[in-house]
């Protein structure tokens, strides 16, 4: 009801020209990777965000205002799922996309909620990426480790390894696990996620895509940004040499490399906040709010 009541009605020439602007930006964003793969080249830093979450660049695409915006002569997006017929024009119906999507909604608006709440840690260094190429030769990356092997160890095992992000803790080596401070996993996700951690910030793009349209395109295209930023700084501080694409390395083995990964976290920390900020306004706009009891962790329906 509050829709019918209370939403802005956006003339056609303003939405349509944010809709062009947003496709143009996205675009922008994804014509490496699109060149790339025209030509059935890799990249080991830029590939991630379209094979780890298999979200194809064409998603980027599409534009939506939110809920409490009716687009103006719309009827082109009578179409559109998730999309309803107001007086005004065309509405997200976010009351349908949560009874269709109603555990995953409920999932990943208290997995945010919680880590926006809790306060950031900034003591892991990058550390993960280590963990994974401890004492193995089966790396994840295509690219000659920077210490070598032996050196990479030496820097796993001269350091406290603690990691609260289950989706970097499961491709730990089996003997880097028992290293961690804590055993993670996908059930204690809501009560250990935190947002200085670099790879919560990058899933904030995933979860962006997850709510479909209840996020408006514009914080969509931030959070790929943010994602994109972060997994440079992820690759960048990892034990893998990537100068020869372009990378400088922080070598989070020194003290100096520590400051400067700290340092660059803490941004990356703040902007990951304001992105869940204003994802949880944008998808609880109406007063929809999911008790914590009602939690699934999200990657698991």
């Amino acid at each position: 009801m509050s829709l019918l009541l209370d939403a802005a009605v956006v003339s056609r020439a303003e939405w349509s020209a944010r809709a062009e602007a947003h496709a143009e930006r996205a675009e922008a964003l994804t014509a490496n990777h699109r060149a790339r793969a025209a030509r059935g080249q890799k990249h080991p830093v830029e590939d991630f965000l379209f094979t780890y979450y298999s979200y194809k660049p064409a998603i980027l695409r599409r534009w939506h205002p939110g809920p409490g915006i009716v687009l103006a002569d719309a009827s082109e997006r009578a179409g559109w799922r998730w999309y309803r017929h107001v007086p005004a024009g065309m509405a997200v119906d976010a009351e349908a996309f949560r009874r269709d999507r109603g555990a995953l909604y409920r999932g990943v608006v208290n997995l945010l909620r919680a880590t926006e709440a809790r306060p950031a840690q900034f003591g892991c260094f990058g550390l993960h990426e280590w963990a994974m190429a401890y004492r193995t030769d089966d790396v994840r990356h295509a690219v000659p480790l920077r210490l070598g092997s032996a050196g990479t160890d030496a820097v796993v095992e001269s350091h406290d390894l603690k990691c609260t992000h289950f989706d970097a803790f499961r491709f730990f080596t089996p003997d880097a696990v028992p290293r961690n401070r804590a055993l993670l996993s996908r059930e204690r996700q809501i009560d250990l996620e935190q947002p200085g951690c670099l790879h919560a910030g990058m899933d904030v793009y995933k979860w962006a895509v997850k709510l479909g349209p209840l996020v408006p395109g514009e914080v969509l295209l931030d959070a790929f940004e943010l994602a994109r930023d972060i997994r440079t700084l992820d690759m960048e501080a990892s034990p893998y040499d990537l100068a020869d694409w372009g990378y400088s390395a922080v070598a989070i083995e020194t003290a100096e490399g520590k400051a400067q990964y700290v340092a660059r976290q803490r941004a990356l920390s703040e902007r990951s906040q304001a992105l869940r900020a204003a994802i949880l306004d944008a998808a609880t706009r109406d007063g929809d709010t999911p008790g914590r009891a009602d939690f699934l962790p999200p990657d698991s329906v």
